[in-house]
């Protein structure tokens, strides 16, 4: 057997987690195993298992053509300080209670610092529109390199100062900008501390007016894009009072930041209206207006019936014009008896002119 990946050193805070990854091949597959020892002079190595430590060791291991296995183990503390170790052996005996194998276990080791985390003290201050975060580090830290401020993993300021306060200036009111902000002392190992800007839920209606067809299902949806997240929802109908389940014919499904309201069966009548959504946490509660309108089954025919009205209007004024209109002048019957003899008496008179000048 032989390594042809060995696991690396890490330094790593308590409750953070490390991972150590172990690769060997060799003819048959080797078997590998992970142990441990401590930082105590007294301690010896001992064998780690999956679930080990109160369920904090995992350990993953394929051995398909050659054998690769991980141990993570999660939720550090001092005592998870110490030597790991990756022994790897394909020695039919390596396993025997009382032979020795005649290939001794191959080892590659990685040591594993467990560094208390230090502590992290955040601010949120409001004035005159702008929200200032601030995070400060105690000591003793490892050395600071820089500092990075983040937010839904973007990246919205960075700098390579060396000091243990960091801030981050932003436009406008809490209750735009509420959220998990981090703030990242840039070190070995990285800090990371969280900032949190939490706000009464900011309600907003999908769409402030709603249309449906009499007899069909309305679907009413609210959402609440700020955070915390909400933790109660429910929904009201001006002149009516609170909308519940148990009704039949509303449904409402709710999930986090987001409700929805179903309304089966349409009615003209009884559904038509203002509709108001609610979500209560921690910090407060909000809601919206939600505006529904429901058409007749035979509104889907108006826009139809409009364009067949309008050629039948259009065809009656083509067939009254067509009916008043003058008709063209007709010569009558004398003119008509009068005008061939006339043409005929000049004839004759120009054919005698003709006989006249020839003699």
């Amino acid at each position: 057997a032989g390594f042809i990946k060995s696991p690396l050193s890490q330094k790593r805070l308590t409750q953070d987690s490390v991972e150590l990854y172990c690769e060997a091949i060799g003819n048959p597959i080797p078997e590998i195993q992970w142990w441990f020892e401590g930082n105590d002079p007294n301690e010896t190595y001992a064998q780690l298992w999956d679930g080990a430590r109160q369920d904090r060791v995992k350990i993953n291991a394929t051995y398909n053509l050659h054998s690769t296995s991980t141990i993570s183990i999660a939720n550090l503390t001092d005592d998870d300080s110490g030597m790991y170790e990756c022994r790897a052996s394909n020695d039919p005996d390596r396993n025997h209670l009382s032979k020795s194998p005649k290939v001794k276990w191959i080892r590659s080791q990685a040591n594993v610092f467990v560094i208390e985390r230090p502590e992290i003290v955040f601010q949120v201050t409001e004035s005159s529109d702008k929200v200032i975060l601030t995070c400060n580090i105690s000591a003793p830290h490892p050395t600071i390199t820089g500092h990075k401020w983040i937010y839904k993993e973007k990246i919205l300021q960075e700098d390579e100062n060396t000091g243990a306060v960091t801030s981050y200036t932003i436009d406008g009111k809490k209750e735009e900008h509420s959220g998990i902000y981090e703030c990242v002392f840039e070190a070995n190992p990285q800090i990371t501390g969280q900032v949190n800007i939490s706000v009464s839920p900011q309600v907003m209606a999908y769409k402030k007016s709603e249309h449906g067809n009499e007899g069909d299902t309305g679907v009413l949806t609210c959402k609440n894009p700020s955070f915390p997240a909400v933790t109660s929802w429910s929904w009201h109908k001006s002149g009516h009072g609170l909308l519940e389940n148990a009704s039949g014919r509303y449904i409402i499904k709710s999930d986090g930041n987001k409700t929805e309201l179903r309304i089966l069966k349409l009615d003209i009548e009884q559904d038509t209206g203002d509709y108001f959504c609610n979500g209560t946490n921690s910090f407060g509660s909000g809601d919206a207006k939600v505006n529904l309108r429901v058409r007749s089954r035979l509104a889907a025919l108006w826009p139809f019936l409009g364009i067949v009205a309008e050629v039948l209007v259009l065809v009656t004024i083509i067939f009254i014009y067509e009916k008043r209109r003058k008709p063209d002048e007709v010569p009558d019957d004398d003119d008509g008896g009068s005008a061939p003899l006339k043409s005929n008496a000049t004839n004759h008179k120009d054919k005698n002119v003709r006989q006249r000048n020839a003699n």
